[in-house]
């Protein structure tokens, strides 16, 4: 006789780094955290700058809180370069909460989706959610599958290849800067830069520097909210 296996038991998410560039909501987020879940200690940032060098430098949350519209990213960067950064949960709470930007949040890493100005009872099922290992998505979302997304989802799937340093350099590259400037920018040899790029390009498939840009590009929010393609 076969029998069903019990489900694992929660893990508990007890430390979250909330990165949002408004110190009022960062505030109210996190009290609504340690109302709502096991959270305790709470660590913020007011851009991606300061969170991945938490990240790196600090002892790992359990999970982590993102705005996606931050001062020093540009679309999905923020969400790529992160999901890079650490193995913890990511959950993004912003303000765009259509289908299109919950499902490319998804495909980039996100394991939930929050609409920002949730009430406390939907911050109270998201993370309960998470602690089962399961994905949170908003009421009455629906994942995008679909031949219009098709063309994004692969690009956010291509940037998501890459590591935490290639994603730093392609977002510099997506800035216009050569590769003596990147090498400067980031304290490293030139060589080092060339070689990453070279790297860049192979996971991203393409063969030049503008169509790296190109691939990027469709990873934004300004692609997605057109409809994608």
């Amino acid at each position: 006789m076969i029998t069903s296996q019990p489900a694992p038991p929660p893990v508990p998410l007890r430390s979250a780094l909330v990165i949002d560039d408004h110190p009022l909501f960062c505030d109210a987020l996190s009290m609504t955290l340690q109302a709502v879940s096991d959270v305790r200690d709470i660590t913020t940032a007011a851009c991606l700058r300061d969170a991945l060098a938490l990240l790196e430098n600090g002892p790992a949350p359990d999970i982590v809180v993102l705005d996606l519209n931050l001062p020093d990213v540009s679309g999905l960067d923020g969400l790529v370069r992160l999901r890079n950064a650490t193995t913890a949960r990511i959950v993004v709470v912003s303000s765009m909460a259509d289908n299109r930007v919950v499902s490319s949040a998804i495909h980039a890493g996100a394991n939930g989706f929050v609409p920002k100005h949730s009430q406390r009872e939907i911050f109270r099922r998201a993370f309960e959610t998470l602690e089962r290992g399961k994905t949170y998505l908003p009421d009455g979302c629906v994942l995008l599958e679909n031949p219009e997304a098709a063309s994004r989802d692969d690009a956010v799937a291509r940037l998501a290849s890459l590591t935490n340093q290639q994603a730093r350099i392609l977002h510099l590259i997506c800035e216009g800067k050569l590769n003596k400037q990147i090498a400067f920018d980031l304290s490293i040899a030139e060589t080092t830069v060339k070689a990453h790029v070279t790297a860049i390009m192979r996971k991203l498939g393409v063969h030049s520097r503008t169509q790296a840009v190109l691939i990027a590009q469709q990873a934004s929010f300004e692609q997605v909210l057109r409809g994608g393609g």
